[in-house]
């Protein structure tokens, strides 16, 4: 747990992590960018979209060959027909802040993008399908444990290693060990990449996949159509209702990302369907948003259509709290001696994060290397930003272990 009411909240200057040890950690991380680089190409070059499954397992078994390389004990968790999420344990000192890191291993790519876009290096840039989200990330969380545990010895509490299988599509199949595990965790630091400006991530918003569902009255579009009610006209007037919605709040995002309704041009629209993504970055805003989509609901423009919500999933909003502020605090200390300046930002994307922050646990994202243009053919990891942030991340395990804020919180 962490002592909200400690003066320093950032934490700035107080990572008891010395310069010397620094630079042990630095030289440990750079006689393993061999091993990094070469293990990176391996496992770009597997298909492993959320729904391949045989990819997402051959990855496992490789993350887990590495993980126990490192000295971390495996245990592997079925996914039914998603990939198996892998977890390791590298057991540490029990008075001392016990650490969750957090990775993922699926991508968003179909079959076949591997052999179409192989892994290279060109031009200082690393690129690949899922070299960014978050290959390199899982692998820099590997690399900066070990590096961590060789310079600290016994001085670090139990460090628990997750990587799970399915967090592209929200990690349905993982969200309970997600919060087993954190509920055991006193931080938790979380192996996304850092962003394009190379910032981390104290703060996500949280977001909602809402459905709505539109019935109305079939009709003959020549003969009698005002006997027919459009749910697609009432599609239509809660798409732009629903756009509207971000200029009420400071915070909110809202988008209509699908609109399907309807059979054929000359009968009125019976039925229609709204996928929308609503995004807020307080739990706040994503409440009022989420119940003024249910007032527009009950409100129908078109007569006698009647309008359903459905939340299919979603995400509590990752906000930046006293105990989140401290640890990017320790974060920019150790950039700092490092020799680069480092911002902690908000983002609009979601990840495994907000679900260990929803809970109450402190967490840091953006941790890996610095990269960008994830999901897309452009998808790259600056190559130079990948020892650096590997030595920030372990001496950041470091600053945890020693900042008496965090202690280990008892356990039943």
């Amino acid at each position: 747990m962490v002592d909200d009411g400690s003066g320093d909240v950032e934490g700035e200057g107080r990572s008891a992590v010395v310069p010397s040890e620094i630079e042990a950690i630095s030289e440990h991380v750079e006689a393993g960018m061999p091993d990094l680089l070469s293990e990176l190409e391996a496992l770009v070059s597997i298909d492993c979209g959320t729904h391949t499954k045989d990819g997402v397992d051959a990855v496992g078994r490789r993350v887990a060959w590495i993980l126990t390389g490192a000295g971390g004990s495996i245990t592997t968790h079925p996914g039914g027909a998603l990939g198996d999420s892998i977890v390791a344990t590298f057991p540490g000192d029990p008075a001392m802040p016990r650490l969750l890191l957090l990775a993922h291993m699926d991508t968003v790519f179909d079959p076949g993008t591997a052999a179409a876009r192989p892994f290279r290096i060109a031009d200082g840039l690393a690129t690949g399908p899922g070299v960014a989200d978050m290959k390199a990330g899982l692998l820099v969380g590997i690399h900066a444990v070990a590096a961590a545990r060789a310079v600290a010895g016994g001085a670090l509490g139990t460090i628990v290693f997750l990587a799970n299988a399915d967090e592209e599509i929200g990690s349905p199949s993982s969200v309970g060990l997600i919060r087993d595990a954190a509920s055991r965790a006193d931080a938790v630091l979380v192996l996304e990449c850092a962003r394009a400006s190379g910032a981390i991530v104290s703060s996500r918003k949280g977001a909602a996949d809402v459905r709505l569902r539109i019935a109305g009255r079939a009709a003959h579009a020549g003969v009698e159509p005002e006997k027919g009610r459009s749910a697609i006209l009432e599609a239509a007037h809660l798409t732009v209702a629903l756009h509207a919605l971000p200029a009420r709040y400071r915070t909110v995002t809202c988008n209509v990302g699908v609109l399907k309704g309807g059979t054929r041009p000359n009968v009125v629209a019976a039925n229609a369907i709204l996928d929308v993504d609503i995004r807020a970055a307080t739990a706040a805003e994503l409440d009022a948003a989420l119940a003024a989509v249910q007032a527009l609901a009950a409100a129908p423009t078109v007569p006698d259509v009647t309008v359903t919500v459905e939340k299919v999933s979603g995400w509590p909003p990752m906000e930046k709290s006293r105990a989140a502020a401290r640890l990017a605090g320790h974060a920019r200390a150790i950039a700092a001696t490092l020799g680069f300046d480092l911002e902690d930002v908000i983002t609009g994307g979601a990840s495994d994060g907000n679900t260990t922050s929803g809970m109450g646990i402190p967490t840091l994202d953006g941790l890996g290397p610095i990269g960008g243009l994830d999901h897309s053919p452009s998808e790259y990891v600056e190559v130079a930003s990948i020892a650096p942030r590997t030595t920030l991340l372990a001496a950041l395990m470091l600053a945890i272990a020693r900042d008496p804020a965090f202690v280990a919180a008892p356990r039943s």
